[in-house]
């Protein structure tokens, strides 16, 4: 009987293998360099895609076998491919709105900042909202801008726009008028409206104080959605992201699933609703290769840069401050920056755990940035996913020293301690707070250097991780923390035919110049989505 079964197993395994092999490719990748992804298997020269789908993976000669009259070959002249990266924090409308507005991330002195926003005033129509800018004061000295800068060139038209970590707005007083906010105003909780001496309102408000003016602002069109979502879509695939973890909370789930419907995406999207809503969403979750929700995201902190994000001890450069405090199928994500923040939903994880039993829940902790040391190892213990954004660490790391003091700063950022922890890893960009390039986030994780050039060798050193670790965080363990293991995140026979081109092998290459390598092209289920037909 066992031997029946041991034959009966084998003929069945020869049979597939053979029908395996009658089958023809649609393309053939060849002469390559592939980081798989795969631990069994890491490296490979070709890949023989049928449809949407990886059909084989291995050497050149396995794969020659898989070519017919009308499969298309590849020679990428030993070029380094990469999994499509997965970036698992992303804010769709906002970084396309941020894309069609004024752009002031870079602006390095207060008179760039100013003159940016008056040229960008004076090409709209009256009475249009400036939104998004994602400015950092941090760049020009520190002092926050006040709407007494802009009034002068934007009287005709309202302003709110983002400091780059999102948790701090600057309005002009055509958008204060609006809201109704003047010197007789009170904070609102868990927020506030910064004041000049006389009681007169700066136009900075932070937090929920945010909601004062954001909520006035005319909520945007489905026209205008689609028109910021095509936008980012291709600014996301032309930096090699094939597939992202949408936190936005602008209601884009509808658009996106028209567009998907019209087979308009061009990019794998997961997509997160507020965790407030959980009863709502619970019925109406959907799953698509291209298009799913079922992501619950809450709030606990703010940001570290604003000094809002909730700590256990004071900010070091404000003694009085400690931070704020924001309030079956679906999986949870929240946001906590400060330790006290991440100690407390560390907390909130466990007993949920413990009075409802284990399984497979896959929580996220978004940002997990400053964490008291004794919960790092709670991370792997409750299998919570530690969704981190590299480039943050080597931003951050110019000035974050200065605000939470020498020995918090061990444990900012401490991506090799979680791994030393066995936790699962994933990264992200949170665009358009920061670049939404793959490239730069392995830069920052495995070289820290910061982005003033003045640590080149690495901001708290200890926690640079090597490009593997790296490359796992934006791939492999990305597609785990969305239950997608089986479809993609590794380069493997069955799985999506999403991966990326590079200009540079980046385990070969000095890890400083990791930054400079660029991608060539971007595939996504087999098609070619971003790059030119010839650019080798």
């Amino acid at each position: 009987m066992i031997k029946r079964l041991i034959f009966t197993f084998a003929t069945t395994i020869l049979l597939t293998s053979c029908e395996t092999d009658s089958i023809k490719a649609d393309l053939i990748i060849t002469n390559a360099n592939i980081w798989t992804g795969n631990s069994d298997s890491p490296k490979a020269e070709a890949m023989a895609i049928k449809g949407d789908t990886i059909l084989a993976i291995g050497s050149a000669i396995d794969i020659q076998k898989f070519q017919g009259e009308s499969t298309a070959v590849i020679d990428v002249q030993n070029k380094f491919i990469t999994p499509g990266f997965i970036d698992t924090h992303v804010h769709l409308l906002m970084g396309g709105n941020s894309l069609l507005s004024v752009q002031l991330r870079d602006a390095k002195t207060k008179s760039e900042f100013i003159n940016r926003i008056a040229a960008f005033a004076n090409n709209i129509k009256p009475n249009q909202w400036i939104v998004e800018g994602n400015w950092d004061h941090t760049l020009w000295g520190g002092e926050l801008p006040s709407k007494e800068w802009i009034d002068e060139f934007t009287g005709e038209n309202p302003v709110a726009i983002y400091r780059m970590d999102g948790h701090m707005i600057l309005a002009n007083s055509a958008a204060l008028k609006i809201a109704g906010i003047d010197k007789n105003t009170g904070n609102v909780v868990n927020g506030e409206i910064v004041k000049n001496p006389d009681g007169t309102p700066t136009g900075i408000l932070k937090s929920e104080a945010m909601y004062l003016v954001l909520n006035k602002i005319p909520v945007l069109t489905n026209v205008q959605k689609e028109e910021a979502i095509n936008s980012a879509q291709d600014y996301l695939i032309s930096q090699g992201v094939t597939s992202i973890h949408d936190v936005d909370s602008l209601g884009g789930y509808e658009v996106l699933n028209t567009m998907n419907s019209a087979k308009k995406l061009k990019i794998r999207v997961y997509s997160a609703d507020p965790l407030k809503y959980w009863k709502s969403i619970s019925n109406t979750t959907n799953e698509t290769k291209w298009l799913k929700n079922g992501l619950m995201k809450g709030f606990v902190d703010g940001s570290l840069g604003s000094h809002t994000a909730a700590f256990n001890e004071p900010y070091s450069d404000k003694k009085e401050d400690k931070g704020l405090f924001i309030v079956d199928d679906l999986q949870v994500t929240v946001h906590a920056i400060g330790d006290r923040a991440n100690n407390t939903i560390l907390n909130t994880f466990e007993r949920v755990i413990e009075e409802n039993g284990n399984r497979d829940r896959r929580f996220r902790i978004e940002h997990a940035q400053h964490l008291a040391n004794n919960d790092i190892y709670r991370f792997s213990k409750l299998n919570v996913i530690a969704s981190m954004q590299p480039y943050h660490a080597i931003d951050d790391g110019r000035w974050a020293e200065e605000l939470i003091g020498k020995e918090r700063i061990k444990s900012t950022y401490a991506f090799k301690s979680l791994l030393d922890a066995n936790t699962t890893l994933v990264f992200s960009s949170d665009w358009p707070v920061a670049p939404a390039s793959p490239i730069y986030g392995v830069y920052a994780a495995v070289t820290r250097q910061t982005t003033d050039g003045k640590n080149p060798d690495g901001w708290v050193p200890e926690q640079k991780i090597n490009v593997a670790e790296a490359l796992m965080a934006y791939t492999k363990n990305a597609a785990y923390s969305s239950f997608d293991e089986n479809i993609k995140g590794t380069l493997e026979s069955g799985k999506l035919a999403d991966f990326v081109i590079l200009s540079e092998d980046l385990f070969s290459i000095e890890p400083n110049k990791i930054k400079d390598v660029h991608v060539l092209q971007t595939y996504i289920g087999g098609n070619k989505v971003f790059g030119e037909l010839c650019c080798y």
